[in-house]
């Protein structure tokens, strides 16, 4: 039986750097990785139309993560947010309420039990043409 609110993959791995713009491109260089105007990112042939996995560097100052001593952050691409919040908060997951919807989905975050903040990112389906 399928529960709603639940993880579907990895929507991308965000990390800090000293030099974010040289190792990005160190990543593309070594490991071929595509480049296009968003950045590094990429489909796998099992992906949802229009979910991507993002690679992405960040400022070493950057507060995108929460603390600032958080060096990796995971971004879960997820089916229902508001249920799988709903069911998080309820189970006493830290929720952190601020919320984002862009042009490409639906953004909040929650905390773990070592206090990482992980990113939940549900996907606007495409739309037809």
């Amino acid at each position: 039986m399928s529960q709603a609110g639940r993880a579907v993959g990895i929507g991308g791995i965000f990390f800090k750097a000293k030099h974010p713009d040289s190792l990005a491109k160190w990543y593309v260089d070594t490991f071929g990785l595509p480049v296009d105007e968003g950045g590094i990112a990429f489909s796998s042939r099992d992906e949802t139309p229009g979910a991507l996995t993002v690679f992405a560097t960040f400022e070493n100052d950057s507060d995108y993560f929460g603390k600032t001593d958080q060096r990796f952050m995971i971004n879960l691409r997820v089916d229902d947010l508001d249920a799988l919040l709903a069911r998080l908060q309820n189970a006493g997951v830290e929720v952190i309420p601020h919320r984002e919807d862009h042009d490409y989905g639906r953004f909040a975050w929650i905390v773990d039990p070592e206090g990482n903040r992980v990113e939940l990112w549900e996907p606007h389906e495409p739309k037809g043409d």
